[in-house]
């Protein structure tokens, strides 16, 4: 109900925003660019696509998922017959009991999220939706109400939007072509600002659903991963931007190869049909990736009309004003449209952190925010709407407003981290 009253909310003060701008300032083309507007059209000032492009770009989004569903989701399928993912439960079952005490010891479900929080953690994008979809599906399994989400699926997608990620290669990639004088800097503000919000999105779902995060064995976890992070980013922050993007492509696309190696041989130990078992799964994968095309394509619209409406542009202007008032530093101000675009859209948002490198410099204060917000957070509407979507999960309960809220302190924390490291920035 959340999503569907937000939803409406995107539109309707699109519409009205679009509305005003046409009638009482005199833009006439206001309604056709948004319609109709073409991204690659020269002679569109706003360089967005509108509602009809936006549909097709829903559906080519679709079309290359039905591909990276059906393959992960078949090599998922052998590795549970094999007994793999049953592992994986097994092994973080200790703490996954403590943090998800309604999953039934060993369910599978545990090391399908284990997978799609490793995919997380190392950037792998392609390969967290599959998982983070397969795991959604097996705690749909033992969801009592099929409609309404359970505490285990809040717990889940929360923390997988707070976007706990190691190395943001793409935001480094992007700060690189932009000629940035030390494109890795953003990293460890980045690193920090992933980690408090999954922290923070931990402990608020854990304060609605009464779990205890002082268990030893809860502690005992965090802090071991916290451990094995620090270690990462210590290495990490000894290479530069070409190292950085090595080292990434390496762990990440050979950690890919390692698991299907690793699957595949379990399959044959354990004398499993090993085609016919990945057909049966790429069978799954392909019917998930047709059941979330209405919720991708209704998210991707509603984005789309609040940013050719102006509303973005709006709320953005206002808030300049507002600090300007106040007397406050109104420099992060500029960084703002990539964090208030980033729960809607990934795309949009690496849109505006391009832009505002191109406008105020890639070394410009601006510019590193918007970079840190970038590399800090994940799409939490398209998430819900997705995921949730998937198992055609009609009530979130409170599962939004806990992603905001995490996204919330995220942002604030990314803006008080850029002006401890570059305060001094113009």
């Amino acid at each position: 109900m959340a999503l569907s009253r937000i939803w409406s909310a995107f539109i309707i003060i699109a519409i009205t925003v679009a509305g005003i701008k046409c009638f009482f300032f005199g833009d006439s083309q206001i309604f056709a660019w948004m319609v109709s507007g073409k991204a690659s059209d020269p002679s569109n000032p706003l360089k967005l696509d509108g509602i009809i492009e936006t549909c097709w770009v829903a559906v080519e989004i679709c079309l290359k998922l039905i591909g990276i569903l059906a393959l992960f989701i078949g090599f998922m399928n052998i590795a549970e017959k094999a007994g793999g993912i049953r592992l994986l439960s097994r092994i973080v079952g200790p703490f996954f009991s403590k943090l998800f005490p309604e999953i039934p010891k060993g369910h599978p479900s545990m090391g399908h999220m284990i997978m799609n929080f490793s995919a997380n953690l190392l950037g792998l994008d392609n390969a967290a939706t599959p998982f983070g979809l397969k795991a959604m599906e097996s705690l749909q399994e033992i969801n009592v109400n099929k409609e309404v989400a359970s505490n285990s699926q809040i717990m889940f997608l929360c923390l997988h939007a707070a976007g706990l990620n190691l190395i943001p290669v793409s935001v480094i990639a992007v700060r690189a072509a932009q000629h940035a004088s030390d494109p890795t800097d953003v990293f460890l503000p980045c690193m920090i600002v992933t980690f408090v919000g999954t922290i923070t999105a931990m402990m608020i779902v854990s304060f609605k659903q009464k779990i205890n995060l002082l268990q030893p064995v809860i502690l005992a976890w965090i802090l071991a991963i916290s451990a094995i992070i620090v270690l990462l980013v210590f290495y990490v922050t000894k290479l530069d931007a070409a190292g950085i993007q090595l080292f990434s492509g390496k762990v990440s696309n050979g950690l890919i190869l390692l698991v299907f190696l690793l699957i595949v041989l379990g399959g044959l130990y354990k004398k499993i049909d090993l085609f016919a078992a990945f057909v049966d799964g790429a069978k799954n994968g392909f019917d998930t990736a047709i059941r979330i095309i209405p919720y991708i394509l209704g998210i991707l619209v509603a984005v789309s009309m609040l940013r050719t409406s102006g509303t973005f542009d709006a709320v953005i202007s206002a808030m300049k004003h507002f600090f300007v008032m106040l007397g406050a530093d109104t420099r992060f101000v500029d960084g703002l449209p990539t964090a208030l675009i980033r729960p809607l859209s990934g795309g949009a948002a690496r849109g505006m952190m391009v832009s505002t490198m191109t406008t105020f410099g890639p070394d410009s204060f601006a510019s590193r925010l918007s970079g840190i917000f970038q590399g800090a957070s994940d799409t939490t509407f398209y998430v819900v709407a997705v995921y949730f979507g998937a198992v055609s999960i009609k009530n979130t309960r409170y599962s939004v407003g806990a992603m905001l809220l995490a996204d919330l302190v995220g942002i604030i924390t990314a803006i008080i981290l850029c002006y401890l490291f570059f305060g001094n920035s113009i």
